[in-house]
């Protein structure tokens, strides 16, 4: 998720998502840290506004159960009504394109939130992932060919890392991120790409500032 920050505005019916949501408060996430909730929001997101009955097909919910966790996230701002229907046939959509986490250092207990929403994202993610690697086979070649798995290794400091981070922000999302709300910019033959990037150091730092020879988490 982006540490990137932006200004919100609430979207009027029919008007298109404002950008990312950026998400600090400890009870906000809390409410988003449920494996019903973020199917939502990632249903949501890929396939835009639906009613409860369709989001709940799509992840394998009951309506009830979708229609109770989309007015909780409705309540802590993540989706809104998109305009026609009543009841369970009313469509939710989201009020951004998504959102960063940005807790502040003094506040362990929405840390801690804010690893588990990350984990259960990340989680999903990888189940994906793990079904490309199992199904990629049954892709045309020109797909098989246009995908990328790799992995780089860099020595840099922590601003050198905060830098890299944002070209890569930069020109990954402010390059694509209308086609998700604009279908029209979408060109023939194009599909939903999921793209990770992670930049975590490998060891901590010690006292001079330089790298350690012990790795994190040992």
């Amino acid at each position: 998720m982006s540490l990137e920050s932006s200004n919100q505005q609430e979207p009027s019916p029919g008007s298109p998502p404002p950008e990312l949501r950026t998400l600090s408060d400890v009870r906000t996430l809390k409410a988003l840290a449920h494996p019903v909730r973020v199917a939502l929001i990632e249903a949501l997101i890929f396939g835009g506004p639906m009613t409860a009955t369709q989001v709940g097909e799509q992840i394998g919910e009951s309506p009830t159960t979708c229609s109770f966790h989309l007015r909780q996230l409705a309540k802590y701002g993540f989706v809104e009504e998109a305009g026609g229907g009543k009841g369970r046939a009313r469509p939710w959509r989201m009020t951004s394109i998504g959102f960063n986490i940005a807790v502040p250092d003094d506040q362990p207990e929405a840390e801690f939130a804010a690893v588990a929403v990350a984990r259960m994202f990340r989680e999903r993610q990888f189940e994906r992932y793990r079904t490309w690697l199992e199904t990629k086979a049954s892709y045309p070649a020109r797909w098989r060919r246009a995908s990328f798995d790799s992995e780089y290794l860099f020595y840099l400091t922590p601003e050198e890392l905060e830098q890299l981070n944002d070209e890569l922000h930069e020109g990954l999302f402010e390059r694509m991120h209308e086609r998700l709300t604009d279908p029209s910019k979408r060109p023939p033959g194009s599909l939903p790409v999921e793209m990770l990037l992670f930049s975590y150091p490998l060891s901590y730092p010690s006292e001079d500032g330089t790298a350690s020879s012990t790795e994190a988490g040992e």
